[in-house]
């Protein structure tokens, strides 16, 4: 199973863009925003952690049959490290 997104992006004036990436973001109330695929066949949701955060939330869109999804709230920890921020978030790590 591909881990590649199409996107269609499209201006205010309906001009329409077809593109591809492994994980894209959107700025909203100032927090990213980021989607991408789980490897299963599901949509992950989440917003970036930022420090004081003591949670944060995953949305999983999980296809069920035509025309049918199930969406699912998962809060985890954290994890934010004092001597260990050098964390880069990228594809692979699930953030």
């Amino acid at each position: 199973m591909s881990d590649s997104l199409q996107l269609i992006l499209e201006d205010t004036d309906g001009t329409q863009l077809e593109t591809s990436c492994t994980r894209f973001a959107v700025i909203w109330q100032g927090k990213e925003v980021w989607i991408q695929q789980d490897g299963r066949g599901q949509l992950i949701i989440g917003v970036d952690v930022e420090e004081g955060d003591e949670e944060y939330a995953n949305l999983l869109l999980r296809p069920l049959a035509t025309n049918l999804v199930s969406l699912e709230l998962e809060m985890e920890p954290a994890g934010v490290l004092d001597d260990e921020d050098d964390h880069v978030h990228g594809p692979d790590c699930n953030h």
